[in-house]
């Protein structure tokens, strides 16, 4: 990488946050300083002009990316996002955290994130088609199957990746389903990977609290920020394993009710209206409101930094089950820490969508598909297992939950790296 491109990375708080977080973790398990010089930057990073033609003949040029991070255990695995923010240095830093994640989930695949600088909702779906087409055509040459798979992100959703995978198969000149995750069935997609990242955020919740001896019975109460996918999908396993939402919010406002929420509608006015607003049950509120509405877990589903030094002090929640990628600052999480907030970090909270687009991954491969309950009952098992051998290891060290996280998987990447020594 070239002294511009580690700018442009350092340049991003994002990146300095994943580094510093990275850093301090890899000092703390003893990692051999060469790996660590290693690891602090990814190992490829592509930056594409994505030219697509507008509806009014208009020709605009989009900024793409697709950041590797490190391929030590495996193909690279990370999501697209289409967000008009979006830079190369918060690419890099999802794709850090994607490789963490991967290793403490237990699955052979490294760290990567793609992202083009678009606003989707202002975009036909003829535009979005034509963006969505000449990016993978971009990228033809670092993804595949047995390269790089990506998957859904914010932004994107089953259909943009079956026009990523149409794309990659016409290239090569036969069907490819493996080259993505979190496609539409009837193309090589997966049951239950809709709502694998929100149902694995509420299954690794409920078992931290178990570790840690804190009551998550029949109403035990959960509040939501963001209620995309993500959200959306937390909130539906919330009630169906027995407890209450009280809050939910979209970053246009959203509704609380101490008495509990009725999902199934809240979704159905959401997909209706686009919002939350007026909808007829509970009090509005606004989307900062619902971090500290009462609560037993916060689930903060919406962008990296909402929990911040400004309003750690003022979560009203016992613990927080992070289901977005860098929703909590190191300095907020040194409040929660000091105020005895069990913070379940999102390495570990919302690997749900990695380890299900593995399940459709290792499916598409082999050409046999499995049935939902067979789908949920390996990512039961597997956030299981994850949470179970970060909380032993947090006990251990004496440290929070997301730093042994942190430890597990920098060491267990660590120890590949060293395994198969460096080339040439």
């Amino acid at each position: 990488m070239n002294q511009g491109a580690c700018e442009a990375l350092w340049d991003c708080p994002a990146y300095r946050n994943a580094v510093e977080q990275f850093t301090a973790a890899a000092a703390r398990a003893g990692v051999d300083p060469n790996v660590v010089s290693r690891l602090r930057v990814p190992d490829r990073s592509v930056i594409v002009s994505v030219p697509v033609r507008l509806d009014s003949g208009e020709v605009r040029t989009f900024l793409g990316f697709r950041v590797q991070h490190n391929g030590a255990l495996g193909p690279f695995k990370g999501g697209i996002r289409y967000h008009p923010g979006v830079s190369l240095g918060e690419t890099a830093a999802l794709a850090m955290l994607m490789t963490w994640k991967c290793a403490v989930a237990g699955l052979p695949l490294g760290g990567a994130k793609g992202a083009v600088a678009c606003s989707p909702r202002e975009l036909s779906r003829r535009e979005l088609q034509s963006l969505t087409r000449r990016f993978t055509a971009e990228l033809v040459h670092v993804i595949g199957p047995d390269r790089d798979i990506p998957a859904p992100d914010m932004g994107t959703n089953d259909q943009v990746m079956a026009w990523v995978m149409d794309t990659y198969s016409q290239q090569m000149g036969r069907s490819v389903p493996g080259v993505v995750t979190g496609k539409p069935l009837i193309i090589g997609g997966s049951l239950g990977r809709p709502e694998a990242t929100g149902r694995g955020v509420v299954l690794a919740a409920r078992r931290a609290a178990d570790k840690a001896g804190i009551p998550l019975g029949p109403g035990s109460t959960f509040a939501v920020q963001g209620f995309g996918n993500v959200g959306a999908a937390a909130a539906a396993t919330v009630e169906e394993t027995g407890g209450r939402v009280v809050a939910v919010s979209t970053s246009r406002g959203g509704v609380a009710d101490p008495r509990g929420l009725p999902v199934a509608r809240l979704r159905r006015w959401y997909a209706e209206h686009g919002s939350l607003e007026g909808f007829p049950a509970g009090d509005a509120v606004t989307n900062d409101e619902v971090l500290e509405f009462p609560c037993d877990v916060l689930i903060p589903a919406a962008t990296a930094g909402a929990i911040h030094a400004g309003n750690a002090d003022r979560l009203g929640c016992r613990m927080v089950a992070e289901g977005a990628n860098g929703p909590t600052t190191m300095e907020a999480d040194r409040i929660l820490a000091s105020r005895g907030v069990m913070v379940v970090p999102d390495i570990v909270a919302n690997a749900g969508g990695v380890v299900v687009s593995y399940f459709e991954w290792v499916q598409d491969l082999q050409n046999f598909f499995w049935d939902l309950k067979e789908v949920r009952e390996q990512l039961r098992r597997m956030i299981t297992a994850s949470v179970d051998a970060v909380w032993d290891e947090a006990r251990r060290l004496g440290e929070t939950l997301r730093t042994a996280a942190l430890i597990r998987g920098i060491r267990t990447v660590a120890e590949a790296m060293l395994s198969r020594g460096l080339y040439p």
